[in-house]
């Protein structure tokens, strides 16, 4: 979600237009203010302890709120009032809901994850979160999907008006995602010769890094690796990270399961291009930019075919999609792709290929023209 805030007002602001992003402080030291460039403004909101806990945010919701609301009233008597208001994610959902009706803005929101979708795959989630979701797509103005699959979830399991989704899907950055030589990236990350499967994403049960774990177990070949990049996350991420660190060892993988700690975004591409093929398990995903990044680097993905993951990999052209969780399946996906060299390389050509409908620039583009619209539409009132 951060790389997709990021990314995001960068390229509204290459577009000529102006973002400001306001955060909740978790950190003392950045001033409050900071210039990211030209156009886009991130403003650090002090709203609780630095230290909060994921689990404890929802507690400190209206405070947020109440500092964001002095700061664009502010802005309006100083005339430079705000357009509108987009939240990103569930609880900046809530605060942008309250601060559309005090502010008279509209709200746009894009959610990244639903709470009811990863109930169905067993990853629960508080109650008041399920009814937060609820409360905010009804009132909002436009939310944005990132897929066509987000949209059905959006009206089966919300109600959702489909007059008021716009799907926008995310874009990659092809400065930094694009092919390169494997031996190089190697090189740089550490790693010889032999297949490479890799892993990016949280340690948390919803990414299913055990699935990927077990694959690595099914495949006939010794001399295969699994790289894991990433850390544990949430409340449920280091208990996780010790379960999937037992099951290595457990299948006597230790020697072949690496773990490296979460990489800055830009330094990710060279990890995928160390790699042969991109693992991606999850139980959802609303999009996967893991997924497009890997393909943009030249990299055949083996995923689940959940959400927007079905869009993204296009089946025995790009990648392949599995059904279901059984480890089997993923490994015979993974062995056709390393016993067959020339295959892999055309997946790997029309992976990069294919990357290239998704770009920043093409996402701000379609969001400018939906808040254009927007401000000729009568808001929705919810009260």
């Amino acid at each position: 979600m951060n790389v997709y805030v990021r990314e995001l007002v960068s390229a509204l602001a290459q577009a000529g237009g102006e973002a400001t992003v306001f955060v909740r402080r978790s950190d003392p030291t950045p001033p409050e203010t900071v210039e990211v460039e030209p156009g886009v403004t991130v403003v650090h909101v002090e709203a609780g302890p630095f230290d909060l806990a994921k689990e404890e945010l929802p507690g400190v919701v209206d405070e947020f709120a109440d500092q964001v609301a002095e700061r664009l009233v502010a802005a309006e008597l100083d005339g430079n009032g705000f357009d509108g208001l987009l939240a990103n994610y569930w609880l900046s959902g809530v605060a942008g809901h309250r601060l559309k009706h005090e502010l008279e803005l509209p709200l746009t929101t894009v959610f990244h994850t639903l709470a009811r979708v990863k109930a169905e795959t067993g990853d629960s989630e508080p109650q008041r979160r399920l009814d937060a979701e609820a409360e905010v797509i009804a009132c909002s103005d436009v939310i944005l999907a990132n897929s066509e699959e987000e949209v059905h979830q959006l009206v089966n399991l919300y109600g959702a008006d489909p007059s008021r989704i716009e799907v926008v899907p995310p874009g990659v950055d092809h400065a930094f995602f694009s092919p390169g030589f494997q031996g190089g990236a190697r090189d740089a990350v550490g790693l010889g010769p032999g297949p490479v499967l890799l892993f990016v994403g949280r340690i948390q049960p919803l990414k299913g890094v055990d699935v990927a774990v077990c694959t690595l177990a099914e495949l006939d070949r010794s001399d295969a690796r699994l790289v894991v990049v990433g850390g544990a996350s949430g409340r449920e991420g280091p208990a996780e990270e010790r379960r999937i660190r037992c099951l290595v060892g457990d299948l006597g993988l230790t020697d072949r399961v690496h773990f490296v700690q979460p990489q800055p975004h830009h330094s990710l591409s060279t990890w995928y291009r160390a790699a042969d093929v991109l693992v991606m398990p999850s139980r959802s995903e609303s999009f996967g930019l893991v997924a497009l990044e890997a393909a943009a680097c030249g990299i055949p993905v083996v995923a689940a075919a959940v959400g927007g993951l079905r869009t993204l990999v296009d089946h025995g052209r790009t990648g392949y999609l599995v059904e279901g969780r059984e480890p089997a399946d993923y490994a015979s996906h993974v062995a056709a792709l390393l016993e067959d060299p020339a295959s892999a390389t055309e997946m790997a050509a029309a992976a990069a290929e294919r990357s290239w409908s998704y770009t920043w620039s093409a996402t701000a583009s379609r969001l400018h023209r939906i808040c254009d619209d927007l401000s000729f539409r009568s808001l929705v009132d919810c009260t």
